[in-house]
């Protein structure tokens, strides 16, 4: 009977009989062999774990438990446990697991890791409120935390509201909390090392510890007799074993009066039980047994959660078909892995689905029997809920109706009740002790135990009932976080738009929370780390093929311009200081930085998205120019004017090709391609831009960069998915000196007047219009070499009439075209002398002094300043040549003109020019002025045609390079491109008076640092980003400006776009 009952209590009680093998009957010993480590990993629940060290001697009882795999496949003859053992009583090794791992967290501390029953006095609960000690004394202290949560994350720095109960302990030892109530439930006094929590695993360190007690407490190692390990020591409770064969079944440990053989726990009340500390939904859930008829048990197999065993609330079902309640598989998975506890196989909760509306029609028909006394009425699953909370509120009115009763009587003549904002704040608490005990029950169970937004929510329906709409915004603003102060992107924009200095910046942000009390503005070290998301080199790319002789790396910022320069014996050190940007990772920072309209113009054109991730097309225009003398204007300055160029880009369109389209869709068209926003800075130096030896060496790495990129495409992800992006360069944004520069033309005096023809000035003259685009750069640089090497054996002259005017290498590809901004200045200047001549009467003169010159001078600025309050300045700028270049100021030098057809020609001229004018200066001419496009050439004709006749005194043989280009070269440009004034340098020059004001900005000892801190601001002032919360916070930052910089800003109008031929 003995070995009977043993083997139908055993594990391996359903194993059939011809599946033992015959080794299964060996002796106890011999049995012992095949013991492993690794069987010591889950012992069941039931079983009394030893305090005993890691390395004691086991329980031979464990031998009956749930052991690896390993192990079981030799015990049962080579087949795994799962095969021979039936579903019925497949033993889960992971609940097994898990329970032992919460076993061992139940016996250790939160905070310090502590084993609990080693450190004297009570536990507490993580997750608890306050008791009245803790209280007290925390009070006493000016803590007013009334949770053990709150209180924790301020003296340990631990967010515990997060914990699981699989992955941390629920409790925490009285030695932590001693600290807690020293440091007043603020700080911490001592040092407390928090260790870090990490779910049950293979290599859990608390089920399965690394080191023995021997090795942790230092002592020797004693030597363990060969047989210790398989043979017990024999106990005075031997006599009481029972034999089984020739098996010898030890006393289990525990009660050591009780029976001899310990009875295994049925497996189904072992899982129940796991379960249950998983899932804890007995309170939410219901019960099969609450079905008022005896059902199938299939039927209402159906309808029960293969987890819980309760009846479904919100089913799901998995891929494998079979249904669970949607909390119990989300934390089965959570804490076991993903997999079906049916069958096991995946399972995650991005796969669950709804079942089908006639199994939720079926199942919320289900009838329930209410457990209600006195009632017992048959109530529809999809009711029950409903008919329960009616007897709740009858209970609560009943009890309530009695507790008014009793407070009447006991109340009954004395002092009037007082209202609750007069009574002191512990009175207030006693008066809503019960509201507050509800409010916290309904939080814990609805919403997750938030009771703050709770009672917020509540105080905000009740200031929306009242009417009392502005206080109920300020309070929602609060709680959606806009209350409390800006994000850290706008206060950098409103620092960077308004060029607040560091300083500036700080002393601002301390005096309007000292005396607002609130933080609304962001420290400077947050403004810093959102800096970091918007300056090249933070977003990870790819190069196909790999640039070459660019490193691969990402992560680049600002590097020193100067870096690679390759100096000779006879060369000397570069007498300059630049700072730029790696090109390719500069367009990556430019390209990120407008995600979002690249992402809203694929979704207007009406392209799918996931559809195009290749044949991404950029178009980049490249601008360069000197920014003249910015050295600084307080004392007496420098005796040498420092002079600084600047090499900037703009993104000017991306366009795409899908793959089953054949043309391209543009998606993004930069609406405002000549404003200093759009302008991005890439490289700042102190260098005169007529040092040409210094600019080639500083922009040759650039135009190393440009030519690699040309020949590769960047995998860029956008919008979540890796993109194809292929750029195209166009150097357009060159006034005639730097053209000339990039291109080794001579000067612009020279004989050659034109950098897209090989006309002679004599030639332009004689014929004005009839002209067409012959240079490039690959022409150029043909011309090069036959100028040094003179294959011909020519003379200086002959060479010099060969190439054209060419004299010096090209390195730079420029766009053979004309520059809007250069060309308006450079006509305004023209009519400018042709104003002073006309005034003097040049036309019956020849050769007048330069004292008369003078005269006529001073007589029009003078006139100018009267009429149209125009100051005369030293140099033409772009806001003097937009006024001067009008009707008006036409009418008002006509006034100084004596000869009547002499102002009729002058009217007309600058009728025709202003008729001329909008084609190059509009952005797209075909749609701003078509009717001038189709008249320019019969305009330009006209024009040349008063120049050469009324006006032959000032253009016989000679003629201006911009009225040169204005003739001949426009309609060809425009038929070319599409527009001359998109791709004009205006942005560059606008962006000049950017730079005083960022070098006054960050002030700094160095140079060098000083460049670095104008670049990158210079660079975050053109984020699209940070221009739109700016757009948002407009008024506000001008009001800012105002408060912090009273001195009147200059107008745009008095901001001079210089231009050196003058």
């Amino acid at each position: 009977m003995a070995a009977e009952s043993l083997e139908t209590d055993g594990p391996r009680s359903s194993m059939p009989p011809e599946l033992h093998h015959p080794h299964s009957e060996y002796s106890q010993w011999k049995f012992k062999l095949f013991r492993v480590k690794s069987m010591e990993k889950a012992p069941l629940p039931s079983e009394t774990r030893p305090e005993t060290s890691p390395t004691a001697a086991p329980n031979i009882e464990i031998d009956h438990a749930a052991g690896p795999g390993s192990v079981m496949k030799l015990c049962l003859g080579g087949k795994s446990k799962e095969n021979v053992e039936g579903p019925g009583r497949r033993v889960d090794v992971k609940l097994q697991e898990m329970e032992t791992h919460m076993d061992h967290l139940r016996g250790l501390c939160r905070v310090c890791g502590m084993v609990l029953r080693k450190v004297k006095g009570p536990v507490h609960d993580v997750h608890g409120d306050l008791d009245e000690v803790s209280k007290c004394a925390l009070r006493k202290m000016g803590c007013k935390f009334p949770s053990w949560p709150e209180v924790i994350l301020k003296v340990f720095k631990v967010d515990v509201t997060e914990d699981t109960e699989s992955v941390h302990p629920l409790s925490f030892c009285h030695r932590c909390w001693m600290v807690a109530i020293r440091g007043g439930g603020v700080c911490s006094f001592t040092r407390t090392r928090v260790p870090e929590w990490k779910p049950h695993s293979s290599l859990c360190h608390l089920c399965y510890p690394k080191k023995t007690s021997f090795q942790r407490t230092g002592r020797k190692r004693r030597k363990v007799l060969p047989r210790a390990q398989s043979l017990a020591k024999r106990t005075r409770w031997d006599c009481d074993a029972i034999a089984v064969g020739e098996r010898r079944v030890l006393r289990p440990f525990g009660d050591r009066h009780g029976p001899a053989l310990r009875a295994w726990k049925k497996f189904s009340i072992q899982r129940e039980q796991w379960v249950r500390n998983i899932t804890r939904c007995q309170k939410d859930h219901l019960s099969t047994k609450l079905l008022s008829e005896k059902l199938p048990v299939d039927f209402v197999a159906s309808f029960t959660c293969l987890v819980c065993d309760h009846l479904l609330s919100d089913p799901v079902q998995s891929t494998c078909g079979h249904l669970f309640c949607r909390g119990c598989i989300v934390k089965f998975t959570h804490v076991l892995g993903p997999h079906c506890p049916a069958c096991n196989s995946p399972c995650t909760p991005d796969n669950l689905t709804s079942p089908a509306k006639v199994f939720s029609s079926a199942l919320h028909s289900l009838p329930l029997l209410c457990p209600s006394e006195g009632c017992r009425e048959q109530v529809r699953l999809d009711s029950f809920k409903a008919h329960c909370l009616s007897h709740e509120l009858k209970e609560n009115e009943n009890l309530s109706l009695s507790e008014l009763d009793n407070f009447l009587l006991t109340n009954k003549g004395g002092r009037p009740r007082q209202h609750l904002l007069s009574l002191t704040r512990r009175a207030q608490k006693h008066r809503l002790r019960d509201l507050k005990n509800q409010v916290k029950v309904f939080a814990d169970k609805e919403e997750g135990g938030d009771l703050k937004s709770v009672c917020l929510t509540l105080f905000l329906l009740a200031l929306r009932s009242g009417n009392e709409h502005r206080q109920a915004d300020e309070l929602e603003a609060m709680m959606q976080g806009r209350g409390f102060g800006l994000s850290p992107a706008v206060c950098l924009a409103i620092r960077v738009n308004t060029f607040l200095s560091c300083s500036q910046y700080h002393k601002m942000y301390r005096t309007v929370k000292a005396t607002s009390g609130r933080q609304i503005f962001q420290p400077l070290h947050t403004l810093r780390a959102a800096e970091k998301e918007l300056l090249p080199g933070f977003h990870q790319f790819e190069w196909q093929p790999a640039l070459k002789n660019v490193s691969p790396s990402y992560n680049v910022g600002i590097i020193n311009g100067l870096s690679g320069w390759s100096s000779s014996v006879d060369d000397v050190p570069a007498d300059t200081i630049t700072r730029r940007f790696r090109y390719d990772v500069a367009l990556v920072s430019a390209l990120k930085d407008l995600e979002e309209d690249i992402m809203e113009g694929l979704r207007e054109s009406g392209m799918e998205d996931s559809a195009c991730t290749s044949g991404f097309s950029v178009m980049i225009k490249e601008c360069c120019d000197g920014m003249g003398d910015v050295s600084e204007k307080h004392g007496g300055g420098p005796v040498v004017p420092e002079k600084a160029v600047r090499f900037s880009f703009t993104v000017m369109s991306v366009s795409v090709l899908a793959d089953d389209e054949e043309e391209e869709v543009t998606i993004f068209t930069e609406p405002k391609p000549n404003s200093e926003l759009s302008c991005k800075p890439l490289c700042l130096m102190f260098v005169d831009e007529s040092d040409h030896e210094t600019l080639t060496a500083v922009l040759g790495p650039i135009v190393a960069e440009r030519n690699a990129m040309k020949e590769s495409r960047l995998i860029l992800s956008m919008g979540g998915l890796p993109r194809s992006f292929r750029f195209h360069f166009r150097g357009t944004g060159y006034d005639e000196k730097m053209v000339r520069e990039m291109e080794g033309l001579e000067a612009s005096g020279s004989t050659y007047v034109c950098t897209l023809c090989d006309s002679s000035r004599a030639e332009a003259s004689q014929n004005m219009v009839l002209h067409s685009i012959t240079r490039s750069h690959e022409e150029n640089l043909e011309r090069y070499e036959i100028w040094r090497t003179n294959p011909f054996s020519e003379s200086v002259d002959e060479l010099r009439d060969r190439v054209k005017g060419v004299s010096a290498k090209p390195f730079l590809e420029t766009q053979p075209t004309l520059d809007a901004l250069h060309c308006d200045i450079g006509n305004a200047t023209e009519f400018y002398k042709i104003f002073q001549d006309e005034i003097g009467e040049v036309y019956k003169k020849a050769n007048p002094s330069r004292e008369e010159r003078r005269s006529w001078r001073a007589a029009l600025d003078k006139q100018l300043r009267k009429q149209m309050k125009l100051k005369p300045v030293m140099r033409m700028n772009g806001n003097y040549a937009r006024r001067l270049m009008t009707q008006e100021a036409v009418d008002v030098v006509c006034e100084l003109v004596p000869s009547e057809e002499r102002r009729e020609a002058l009217r007309e001229l600058i009728k025709l020019y202003l008729q001329m004018k909008p084609v190059w200066r509009a952005t797209c001419p075909a749609k701003e002025c078509p009717d001038q496009l189709c008249r320019y050439s019969f305009n330009s004709q006209r024009f040349a045609d008063l120049l050469s006749t009324t006006f032959k005194y000032r253009y016989n043989g000679k003629i201006t390079n911009y009225l040169h280009k204005t003739l001949a070269h426009v309609p060809e440009i425009i038929e070319r491109d599409g527009s001359i004034g998109a791709w004009a340098s205006e942005g560059n020059e606008s962006a000049n008076k950017l730079f005083r004001r960022f070098r006054k900005m960050n002030a700094r000892q160095s140079k060098t640092f000083e460049l670095e801190d104008v670049l990158k601001h210079h660079w975050l002032y053109t984020s699209k980003y940070l221009q739109k919360f700016m757009e948002a916070h407009k008024d506000s930052a001008k009001a800012l400006q105002a408060t912090i910089d009273p001195v009147e800003i200059q107008d745009d109008d008095e901001m001079s776009l210089e231009v050196p031929d003058f």
